[in-house]
């Protein structure tokens, strides 16, 4: 567990940047939020899942979903505004299955000039310290190249493949967020997953400027693995596979650290393992583990 001397040091301090969407990016959120603004999400907006998806069918918007749930991992809680932010509608009615979360970031977002600035509103709503930063403010979706040479478009399409796709690009190819590329490039540390390898973390890696905003940070980049196999093709590949993805996608040497869960704590030159399984989520990184986990790496990189 981190020590509360160890807290206070790091708080509003490091310049920690993580990379991901969904459940894994709020989970780094949620063990990392004592740094405050220290700390920045780089959140995926591809999903056309869900409510974000039929948000996205018909208003044309960048996907909600992650952003909302990063925004709520972070909350205060428990707090009216956190729980509003959560609630999803029932019933087989137009506004059923949505989540009032995404409608509000939707709202917002047509009330403002910019999505950032509607994920800002919230964040001041809700007293959230940490930076939460769409990858882009433009819609896209993910699309992926097959074996067999067939285009397949969006991240639930490429979720059920068969195989492991040859290559990822956007559709269309988009420009990452001034503030993400920004963060990037100011970083100590820039934190890659949990979560799904192909639908979470590729699509902002693949963003026009961040490989750039890469190659300009002096970050220390660390890999944190999955404590279970996820349900996608990506559950083919081996973490190694994975790693080279991610160099051969952007074409550089990326990762300097990679946090793997592991029944007893020991090291083997760039992977660390650590025991991180929730006791009441198993298979979901403990958050208190986590973060103990990452210390050596924020102390180390400062």
């Amino acid at each position: 567990m981190l020590s509360q001397n160890m807290e206070q040091q790091l708080a509003g301090k490091s310049r920690v940047v993580a990379i991901g969407g969904g459940h894994g990016l709020g989970r780094v959120l949620s063990s990392l939020s004592f740094l405050g603004e220290g700390l920045t999400g780089i959140v995926a907006t591809t999903d056309n899942g869900g409510s974000t998806g039929r948000l996205r069918e018909t208003e044309d918007c960048i996907a909600w979903g992650d952003l909302r749930n990063c925004l709520s991992q972070v909350a205060t809680r428990p707090s009216i505004g956190s729980l509003l932010f959560e609630y999803r509608f029932s019933g087989d009615t137009p506004i059923g299955g949505h989540n009032l979360g995404n409608l509000m970031l939707l709202a917002l977002d047509q009330l403002c000039v910019r999505p950032l600035e509607a994920v800002n509103l919230i964040r001041n709503m809700l007293n959230i310290k940490p930076r939460i930063i769409p990858m882009s403010e433009q819609p896209t979706h993910l699309l992926a190249l097959s074996k067999e040479g067939e285009q397949i478009v969006g991240e639930l399409n490429v979720d059920a493949m068969e195989t492991p796709p040859q290559s990822l690009q956007l559709s269309p190819q988009v420009n990452a967020t001034c503030e993400a590329c920004e963060a990037i490039r100011n970083a100590e540390v820039i934190l890659l997953g949990p979560g799904s390898f192909y639908t979470s973390l590729m699509p902002v890696l693949l963003t026009d400027g961040v490989r750039s905003a890469l190659e300009q940070s002096q970050a220390k980049v660390v890999f944190i693995d999955n404590i279970d196999a996820e349900q996608s093709p990506a559950s083919q590949l081996s973490l190694q596979q994975r790693l080279d993805f991610c160099q051969s996608a952007l074409g550089l040497s990326l990762v300097d650290h990679v946090v793997c869960h592991g029944d007893e704590s020991r090291d083997d030159g760039i992977f660390h393992y650590r025991p991180m399984n929730s006791s009441y989520q198993p298979g979901r990184h403990d958050t208190k583990a986590l973060a103990s986990a990452l210390e050596d790496i924020l102390s180390n990189a400062r």
